[in-house]
């Protein structure tokens, strides 16, 4: 069973579908980019009722696609050689190179392992075929190590095989100052401090983190090469084995429809973030890596007593309405793209979008 999207107007305005469709039962028109497969809109229709295992509940997104060449991720691209992470020195800002013809879609929580420490990449962004050096800010995820780990260069970064599996952290990287938990000084604050103190809350999530895995495995879940690495603790055998059941029992529902362009997952009965993409082919590349990361911010908080019941449809479509009803600010990243982000009481929407208005990819965030 869904609860159906279907068109009864022909174009809404692109940053309210949700809070639109909810009210009216409306849906948006469609315009492509050309040859890459980014859409005006999302033009969702339907969120599909929950699969679920244990603490853990998916719901699909589903809608037309857009049209085009999908673009690679930065996985591929990176296992490819044809896109460079460098290293700046900076902890907080790297530049990333496509040396390839393909363009690449690098999305925010992206965890990029390496360098002088690993990071997190904050936003969502299309690199471009050729496109230089372009600046891309970032989070530490690892503490204490400035210098080469093992055989890895400290010029640039190996692999991004995982996402940040932490509501709070993403909150942290990139939500408004209050809603990240950051205190609101009078007046416009220095933005070297502001970053200080989401770095801060950053390296706390993750210190929470590999402890909330721990006890959920029963076992340690730090690399001695790096204790303070959450790359590495994702790494860990113990952990992946525990994951194990949830993504027999969920993998494969994503990938049974042509018409998946988005996911929202609950955990203890609670909704707590979503992604929509601009197609299903990209969302096909996109699953395997935010499937995991989901699973591993469920094992992290699995209860001890018995399982709280999945929310229902309607409140996942409430989630997401409130996200959109929130109050906006826009901002330009990497010269291309905007990142629209929108506030409310219960939920956040970050927007990352072409100037053009074609869609890069939607984050959805629970506030608390």
């Amino acid at each position: 069973m869904r609860i159906n999207l279907e068109p009864s107007v022909k174009s809404l305005s692109r940053r309210s579908f949700f809070a639109a469709a909810f009210v009216s039962g409306a849906a948006f028109s469609l315009g492509f980019a050309p040859g890459l497969a980014l859409a005006e809109a999302p033009s969702m229709r339907a969120v599909s009722q929950p699969v679920v295992h244990e603490n853990l509940a998916i719901y699909f997104v589903r809608g037309p696609s857009a049209g085009g060449v999908v673009p690679l991720t930065l996985a591929e691209a990176m296992q490819r050689g044809s896109l460079i992470v460098h290293e700046t020195g900076n902890v907080n800002s790297l530049q990333v190179e496509n040396t390839g013809r393909e363009p690449v879609f690098i999305q925010s929580g992206d965890i990029v392992k390496g360098g002088k420490q690993d990071r997190v990449l904050t936003v969502s962004i299309i690199v471009p075929p050729g496109s230089g050096k372009l600046a891309i800010d970032a989070f530490c995820v690892e503490q204490g190590r400035w210098s080469p780990r093992g055989k890895e260069q400290a010029g640039h970064f190996e692999a991004s095989n995982a996402a940040i599996p932490s509501r709070v952290a993403k909150l942290a990287m990139k939500a408004p100052v209050v809603a990240a938990g950051l205190p609101a000084g009078r007046g416009p604050q220095p933005q070297g401090s502001e970053t200080s103190a989401r770095q801060s809350k950053v390296w706390a999530e993750v210190a929470r983190k590999q402890e909330s895995l721990a006890r959920s495995v029963g076992a340690p879940v730090a690399a001695a090469q790096s204790r303070t690495s959450l790359q590495l603790t994702l790494e860990n055998e113990k952990l992946n084995a525990a994951r194990t059941a949830y993504l027999a029992a969920l993998k494969s529902a994503g990938e049974s429809d042509g018409d998946i362009v988005g996911f929202v997952f609950a955990i203890n009965g609670k909704v707590n973030s979503g992604d929509v993409y601009a197609s299903n082919g990209l969302f096909r590349k996109m699953w395997p890596k935010m499937l995991e990361a989901a699973v591993t911010e469920a094992l992290g908080e699995r209860p001890e007593t018995d399982k709280t019941a999945a929310p229902d449809v309607a409140t996942v479509g409430k989630f997401l309405a409130g996200a959109e009803q929130g109050s906006a600010s826009t901002k330009t990243v990497g010269g291309s793209v905007e990142l629209e982000t929108r506030s409310g009481p219960e939920a956040h929407l970050f927007d990352t979008r072409m100037k053009t208005g074609a869609l890069v990819h939607r984050n959805y965030l629970r506030a608390n």
